[in-house]
């Protein structure tokens, strides 16, 4: 699985690439879905692969994402939120693809410039909701934003690009205000909070990155620990929180990692295996086969 530069996307989409892509403003840009779209389609499929940016797209078109182990359909009119810590590939259904779509780098909404902490919205967490159904609507409405910073981008105004930051945090309210208010605004418990930490916890520990990289944190013991809580007090409330146990959601998160790599690198089995943290191919093909029913080499297949 690579990781897609400014630069591979450029040439990919056979794009000049502006003046300027590394000055200390960041890079953005903007384009028409349906222009890429014909460049794409001398090509082979865009590949499931991470990206070096972020990007945010509205399209209306019949569509698949695929992100890790999930598919995700859509009819007619979608919101996209993509960051570079999460692999996705989007696979157009019908030739009848219209929209826009913005890339930006991480310096570009650095926080002295657009007020945010780019990694700590919500929008872009991981085990988030970064794919929105719209109606038409709301399909127009985002559009017309996408319109502005096509027409800004050209332009010569001297704060273009402070403008263009607006743009881009007025789409990222917008798709989070379309998210179930109990993700946005949890409760603000002892446990709700326990909850959280031990999720964010977890996810930095992905994605793995090389067949040298092993996970540190491996048992419900191992978090407990680190969070100073007690492991019965850990489980409780992540009971209460997501119905799982501390195993299960840990167990979980390693089974989709794993099939990740299973499928989208050639790492051999004994490799993603200490990557995991199993000191033993044999314990990790007996930990895949009672999760999958399936043994890990049957998956790759």
């Amino acid at each position: 699985m690579e990781i897609i530069s400014l630069e591979e996307f450029y040439q990919q989409t056979s794009t000049l690439i502006p003046d300027g892509i590394n000055k200390e403003i960041g890079h953005f840009n903007v384009f028409k879905v349906d222009d890429i779209i014909a460049k794409y389609k001398k090509k082979p499929a865009m590949p499931y692969n991470r990206r070096a940016y972020y990007k945010i797209s509205v399209i209306s078109g019949r569509n698949k994402a695929e992100y890790a182990d999930k598919e995700i359909n859509i009819e007619k009119n979608a919101l996209l939120f993509a960051t570079p810590k999460i692999p996705y590939n989007w696979v157009p259904q019908d030739d009848n693809q219209f929209g826009y779509f913005c890339i930006f780098t991480h310096d570009f909404l650095i926080q002295n410039k657009s007020g945010v902490v780019l990694d700590e919205l919500p929008i872009f967490q991981p085990g988030g909701y970064p794919i929105f159904q719209l109606t038409d609507e709301e399909s127009e409405e985002i559009t017309l934003i996408f319109k502005k910073m096509y027409k800004e981008i050209s332009s010569d105004y001297a704060y273009k690009y402070d403008l263009l930051r607006n743009y881009v945090l007025e789409l990222i309210h917008y798709g989070q205000k379309l998210q179930p208010a109990t993700s946005l605004y949890p409760l603000h418990t002892a446990s709700a909070r326990v909850s959280s930490l031990f999720i964010e916890l977890l996810e930095r520990q992905f994605p793995i990155e090389s067949p040298h990289q092993k996970l540190s944190l491996r048992t419900a013991k191992d978090y407990a620990e680190r969070l100073a809580v007690h492991v019965n007090h850990l489980n409780k409330v992540l009971k209460e929180n997501t119905g799982k146990t501390t195993t299960a959601i840990i167990s979980s998160r390693i089974i989709q990692e794993a099939k990740i790599l299973l499928k989208q690198t050639d790492w051999n089995i004994s490799e993603i295996a200490y990557s995991l943290g199993f000191e033993e191919v044999a314990h990790f093909s007996n930990f895949f086969r009672k999760q999958t029913t399936l043994a890990p080499v049957a998956f790759r297949s």
